[in-house]
């Protein structure tokens, strides 16, 4: 009999976990031996959304009970085609495969979660192969199964376990047999997965989005056709709804115009730090590796070198909320990606602040902007599957038809979707607050002078600089700076034709503009004030209501 069942009148023998968002969740010895290992428990001390904690307080909540969350979704998911469709020939140990991977597929998370592997990493070590974090979680998982011999788990085992991870199905024998199990942890086939049920459903729970994805019906929905999970068309709002609460997490949570600007600050922290503490080399390191977290931030803060002194005092800065600060943003076309990337730049607006005779700005800060002040972030925003309708890429049966599958049509969801399922968000910051009025002015004249995208731009010339008696009637003309992405001249267009891009009314600055946030008053300022309140006249005191009562009834007395 198998050491972990249950023997007649036993004391059930399985670990339960209080979860905020699956309530009680349950798990045998056997999986429990791989959460009780330091590899797993790393994971307690790595945020599942990164810096986004510094905006929401709520959302502290960490890698590891997201972790428990998957494991936990993906042996229901599993448990459910097992049952319903005996047919399968799904086994119990199938089933501990997909719940193992399930728990273990962000064991490779570094510090700040994607902050990690997405922005520091590949700035970091430009030269490395390309690396993720589903990398790091194979690797991860294979030196955890070396180091502690005591876990009992068989070498295919191991391989099924990682090729789950990935959603590889051709990287293991399973996958020949049964590739609809490849879809439930990790689903490249359309996005659906019990990754992302957990993580929008935990994730909202944290920020305090009341949303209510029903992710246990669309776990009953399932149902494999054709060796593909398929849903009931009638859960087809259902999923629509799971794409369209991704997307909206992304806007509005994940890529916050403030969480975006201490993440700029904490990668400059790191890339100073690494020049001296060479963690970034960690990645191929498991045992070294495995004390990457968070923590990292308070290990750079306490140090004493001179050389780390600039990064302790951008932590300052995060500390005392003295944050970079976004001083313009505009939503682009899916398709000017490019365009935009090369287009719009630190360099490109840096050279329109110093070259563009820029009306009303201050003269000293553009002598002092370097283009290192400036950074211009473009983010994807979409549905999951690029600029493409995700629900086109599932498919769906019918009770009338449950053997037979086929993609849902616009008429058989919904006719009011979007044209277009992705969007690009274009923001620039400036890492000084003095810059804002500038750096708005040079990025704004950066867009009017830009081409068409797929627009012929003509060749630039150099503008003969005016007599210096002589006032110019228009800003200077920009020439190219190659290799600086520097926008070359536009076609011309016609006098008083509206602009391709025009600016954002609802962020438009004074050019001279330097102002701090309304909502941050400096410390010392506040100490004025409470010692102006605190100078009072002896001789004159204020009255108090007591001696205006007097004054009154003795006023009316006469």
């Amino acid at each position: 009999m198998d050491k972990f069942n249950m023997t007649e009148d036993s004391i059930p023998n399985k670990r339960i976990f209080k979860d905020p968002v699956h309530d009680y969740v349950e798990y045998d010895p056997w999986i429990c031996s791989f959460i009780d290992t330091p590899h797993f428990q790393r994971l307690r001390y790595v945020k599942q959304l990164g810096i986004s904690y510094h905006v929401y307080p709520g959302a502290s909540h960490n890698r590891f009970e997201h972790c428990l969350g998957v494991g936990h979704l993906a042996r229901m998911m599993a448990q459910h085609l097992q049952k319903s469709q005996p047919s399968l020939g799904i086994t119990d140990e199938h089933i501990r495969c997909v719940e193992l991977a399930g728990l273990c597929h962000d064991l490779g998370h570094g510090p700040w979660s994607h902050v990690w592997d997405g922005h520091f990493i590949p700035k970091a070590l430009p030269n490395h192969p390309k690396w993720s974090h589903e990398q790091a979680s194979e690797m991860m998982f294979d030196d955890m199964v070396k180091k502690y011999r005591s876990l009992d788990i068989s070498p295919e085992d191991v391989e099924t376990v990682k090729a789950l991870i990935s959603g590889r199905k051709e990287r293991c024998k399973l996958g020949k047999t049964m590739p609809f199990l490849f879809e439930i942890v990790a689903n490249d086939l359309n996005g659906i997965d019990v990754d992302k049920f957990d993580y929008i459903a935990r994730d909202c729970h944290a920020v305090g989005e009341k949303r209510n994805i029903a992710m246990t019906r669309l776990i009953h929905s399932a149902r494999v056709i054709d060796g593909q999970i398929c849903y009931d068309i009638k859960d087809a709002n259902t999923v629509y709804e799971l794409f369209y609460t991704r997307f909206s997490l992304h806007k509005n949570i994940y890529n916050h115009k403030t969480t975006r600007a201490i993440e700029y600050m904490i990668i400059d922290v790191l890339l100073i730090a690494q020049k001296h503490m060479q963690f970034a080399e960690y990645i191929d390191i498991p045992e070294k590796y495995l004390h990457l977290t968070d923590d990292l931030f308070h290990r750079i803060n306490m140090t004493e070198s001179e050389e780390l002194a600039p990064a302790r005092k951008i932590i300052h800065r995060i500390q005392t909320r003295d944050l970079y600060r976004r001083v313009d943003y505009k939503i682009m076309d899916w398709d000017d990606k490019e365009f935009c990337q090369t287009q719009i730049t630190p360099e490109a607006i840096v050279h329109a602040a110093k070259n563009a005779n820029l009306e009303g700005v201050e003269q000293s800060l553009v002598a002092e902007l370097t283009v290192d002040h400036v950074i211009v972030d473009v983010s994807k925003m979409h549905y999951g599957r690029g600029v493409d309708n995700p629900i086109y890429q599932v498919k769906f049966y019918s009770k009338h038809e449950p053997n037979v599958c086929r993609r849902a049509e616009s008429g058989d969801v919904s006719l009011l979707m979007p044209e277009k399922f992705g969007e690009l968000l274009l923001r620039v910051y400036t890492k000084e607050e003095r810059f804002m009025g500038l750096v708005q002015t040079a990025y704004r004249h950066v867009l009017r002078t830009l081409p068409m995208p797929g627009e012929a731009a003509e060749i630039s010339t150099i503008v003969p600089t005016p007599p210096a008696t002589e006032a110019p009637s228009t800003p200077m003309a920009l020439t190219s700076a190659l290799g600086l992405g520097v926008p070359q001249s536009r076609a011309s267009r016609p006098f008083g034709r509206t602009p391709s891009y025009p600016d954002n009314q609802f962020t438009t600055l004074p050019p001279n503009c330097q102002s701090r946030s309304p909502t941050r008053i400096p410390s010392r300022s506040l100490k004025r004030t409470r010692e102006t309140s605190l100078e009072l006249d002896i001789d004159n005191p204020p009255p108090t209501r007591k001696s205006m009562r007097l004054a009154s009834a003795s006023a009316s007395a006469k």
